[in-house]
């Protein structure tokens, strides 16, 4: 796939961490799930990311990620999608990377291997077998704050991996943002898509080609008023909406990030259910305050 094809395909979007919605009784909601999906398309959202952090990837089963992913496929050609397929085992990342090129997934992303302390050499060897399985534009999940695994761009197996093709780009989930220009610096040809919600414009002013993020769940046009605003040089609109984001980012990171996008999804219609254990439902005095910030800063037309 040229440069050109990747960019038309990935490039300025800003594409919902898409949760998953759970019923009563645990399992994968697959209505309420869809629903949220076409709300976020329906306000412009013209890319998803499927089953990583936000959708609580790492709390579910092998079956329950598949289950998501066809869920999710239902959204083509509405958006780009992207299946996140990381863990830590090569073989059921591979297995999950089929599944999405089966279902006709435009790429997917994967976190390096964690916990065991695997090196440089074992994680490039990790993304050079998924590539290699399903030869589809494959993103590198930078996530270091959760999976303690930071990419040093002075690694040579790190430089060889990056330049190698085999990478289509970067999900920078790291408020590092040098480090995204310096991922770009390495590869031109990279597709750069920030990961932290809170520093959207920072990643756009150094390169970002666009942006993943879980509060698009509930906030998408407020999103993408900063993305525009951005995009047509009116930086300071872009920085007011960016504070008033990040009043409500501060808010709910400190009542517990995913139960209060959950609740705020909730509130909005969309039977998003209860984050699974040990993430724990929020209490009302956190509630209030969610109710109050977003009151005052949330902008909810484009």
């Amino acid at each position: 796939m040229t440069f050109e094809t990747k960019k038309s395909l990935f490039a300025d979007r800003i594409y919902p961490a898409v949760i998953t919605p759970f019923t009563q009784d645990g399992n994968v909601n697959r209505d309420a799930m869809l629903a949220l999906m076409s709300r976020c398309c329906d306000e412009g959202a013209r890319g998803l990311f499927i089953g990583g952090s936000s959708a609580e990837c790492f709390l579910m089963s092998h079956k329950e990620r598949m289950e998501t992913f066809e869920i999710a496929s239902g959204m083509k050609p509405r958006a780009t999608l992207i299946a996140h397929v990381g863990t830590f085992a090569t073989k059921e990342a591979v297995e999950y990377a089929k599944y999405a090129k089966e279902l006709g997934y435009d790429g997917i992303a994967a976190t390096p291997p964690f916990y065991y302390g695997f090196d440089s050499a074992a994680i490039s060897r990790y993304y050079y077998d998924i590539y290699e399985a399903v030869e589809m534009p494959l993103f590198v999940y930078n996530f270091p704050g959760n999976t303690g695994k930071d990419f040093n761009l002075s690694d040579p197996n790190y430089i060889e991996l990056f330049k190698s093709g085999v990478i289509a780009g970067v999900k920078h989930t790291n408020q590092i943002v040098y480090q995204l220009e310096r991922f770009k610096h390495l590869n031109p040809e990279l597709i750069l898509l920030n990961g932290y919600d809170e520093t959207m414009i920072a990643a756009l002013s150094l390169g970002a080609d666009g942006a993943v993020g879980s509060t698009f769940n509930f906030m998408y046009p407020h999103y993408a008023l900063i993305y525009d605003a951005f995009k047509a040089g009116d930086i300071e609109r872009a920085r007011q909406l960016q504070v008033k984001a990040n009043n409500i980012m501060n808010v709910c990171v400190d009542a517990g990030l995913f139960p209060a996008i959950k609740y705020i999804l909730n509130k909005q219609g969309i039977d998003a259910g209860l984050p699974r254990k040990p993430f724990l439902p929020l209490g009302e005095d956190a509630k209030a305050r969610i109710d109050a910030v977003l009151a005052e800063n949330l902008v909810t037309l484009r």
